[in-house]
């Protein structure tokens, strides 16, 4: 969507068609209906919930329609028990236990920062051995922390250590600043997204009336050519719901059609099913690089279960005896007692959350309380009590790596009480990702008639596949429109890691050529 929103706006120059093979555009950026009367709103967004006020081009796109993100201050659950238990909204006995180890990961931010790229590359698992920090605050801190917010699940002991640096550290990319007391901030902001099928159907009729040929529903069954002389692909209409035999899909036949340049916005397993015969040995070499991970989300409404598993409420239990005036504030305000900012609710209303298996503590699963997450859900933001009572709260517990299904308590929740099963193809950011898919991109960009966008090609965030696709649209010949200092120093970041090219060089050049 965002390459052909870019390209769109040349239609002298370029005639822009997108095949999608689902129904809806957006991808994993999808929305469900819900029973306004029990959960307090009609909908929700499944997938894709929020991000970082640092994702300008994803914002940029979201107010263009006039779908406005709204702001909330974010409050993490992680582990289960006073000794496995912590937050950011309030002091905790495993803060207090591991807070030599809290100081010591800031200065080793600082090592790999200087030594980036040799000590930037190696696992995260690897560079707390190396550093000797306690096992349990890799396990029970670093690892939770790195797979809910970058979506790593069971692979962020396999992560490269320039990720977990750049995700503190780079103005461009960081998603919270390092707190050298408690690790993850106080009550941070962060962002949660707009109902996201009605933005993506917005964004799709516009560049429709824009002149963009858009097909749903459509799959690309195989490339057969790339070269000067065009990309021939064939395509077929796509029913997920269709009869299939023998593994074979059964419906109309394929349509062979060509075109002058293919922009390849799906996952890098995919691409490589798609390329086929075509190809080439660099593209198997980097795009082989990149490993997908299948994970279920289970949406629902069993708090009874939620209890069970996660600490949903203040527990003078959990709570270190405060050591300052701004602790004891942090337990007057998660406890009710200290009304926050004038847009927050006070209480502790964790939204994030994970826990670690007792058989194997260095995998986890993970679960949101979307009703204290998204803030539709949230009208009343000046209530001290939810809007929504929690026994009607939706939550989403997301089980990760089908080959370790034999750890899961899926079979714990109510089946009368689930809304939603969905599952997901997901990237592992594993150390092997940033040496070679990552630095093998500039590439095989460009090359055969091809570019390839998609958050994959370096970190999962939705803001990554916006700064993608864009990238492809320029590398095309589109212009770059700038609307954000910020958002520009990004993109041309992107561009000279994924492409290989100077954006300020690439500028001038096209300039030259004008005059």
């Amino acid at each position: 969507m965002a390459t052909a929103d870019t390209l769109a706006a040349h239609p002298e120059r370029f005639k822009v068609t997108i095949v999608e093979r689902m129904p809806v555009t957006g991808g994993q950026a999808t929305s469900i209906s819900l029973d306004q009367a029990k959960y307090g709103t009609a909908w929700m967004n499944d997938g894709v919930q929020g991000g970082s006020p640092i994702f300008k081009h994803t914002f940029n796109f979201f107010q263009k329609y006039g779908h406005k993100p709204q702001e909330v201050k974010l409050q993490v659950a992680f582990g289960k028990g006073a000794d496995g238990f912590w937050t950011n909204c309030f002091p905790s006995k495993l803060i207090e236990e591991f807070s030599g180890d809290i100081k010591k990961f800031g200065q080793v931010l600082k090592v790999i920062k200087w030594t980036m790229p040799i000590l930037g590359l190696i696992p995260i698992r690897i560079m707390l051995r190396m550093f000797f920090f306690s096992k349990d605050f890799g396990n029970k801190m670093v690892y939770p922390l790195i797979a809910l917010f970058l979506g790593t699940g069971n692979q962020t002991a396999n992560v490269s250590c320039a990720i977990l640096e750049r995700l503190f550290n780079d103005p461009n990319m960081k998603l919270w600043d390092y707190d050298p007391e408690t690790l993850l901030p106080n009550l941070p902001t962060m962002v949660t997204f707009p109902n996201l099928h009605d933005f993506y159907e917005d964004w799709r009729k516009d560049l429709e009336a824009k002149g963009v040929d858009i097909r749903l529903s459509t799959d690309v069954t195989e490339v057969l050519q790339r070269n000067d002389k065009g990309v021939i692909l064939q395509t077929r209409p796509f029913d997920a719901l269709a009869n299939e035999r023998k593994g074979e899909h059964i419906g109309p036949p394929s349509r062979t059609e060509i075109f002058d340049e293919l922009v390849m916005c799906v996952l890098a397993d995919d691409s490589l099913k798609i390329l086929g015969k075509t190809a080439t040995f660099k593209e198997r070499w980097v795009l082989g690089g990149a490993k997908f991970y299948d994970d279920i989300t289970i949406t629902h409404s069993d708090n009874v279960y939620f209890q069970r598993h996660y600490e949903t409420n203040f527990d003078p239990e959990l709570c270190a005896e405060p050591r300052s005036k701004t602790q004891k504030e942090q337990i007057a305000f998660a406890k009710g007692e200290q009304r926050g900012t004038s847009d927050e609710p006070s209480g502790f209303r964790p939204m994030y959350f994970t826990k670690s298996y007792a058989q194997d503590p260095t995998k986890i699963e993970m679960s949101f309380d979307c009703s204290n997450y998204q803030h539709q859900f949230r009208m009343d933001h000046d209530a001290e009590v939810a809007p929504v009572p929690f026994q009607n709260h939706v939550f989403q517990s997301i089980f990760l790596d089908k080959r370790n299904k034999q750890l899961w308590t899926i079979d714990e929740i109510d089946r009368s009480k689930i809304i939603e099963t969905k599952w997901w193809h997901q990237l592992g950011h594993r150390w092997q990702h940033y040496v070679r898919v990552v630095p093998g991109m500039m590439f095989i960009n460009g090359r055969n008639h091809t570019l390839f966008a998609g958050s994959w090609t370096l970190v999962n965030m939705h803001e990554l596949a916006c700064v993608s696709g864009i990238s492809a649209a320029f590398r095309l010949g589109a212009e770059y429109v700038k609307f954000d200092d910020f958002a520009e120093d990004f993109f041309s970041k992107y561009l000279l890691l994924s492409h290989g090219v100077r954006y300020e060089a690439e500028k001038r050049r096209r300039k030259q050529k004008d005059t």
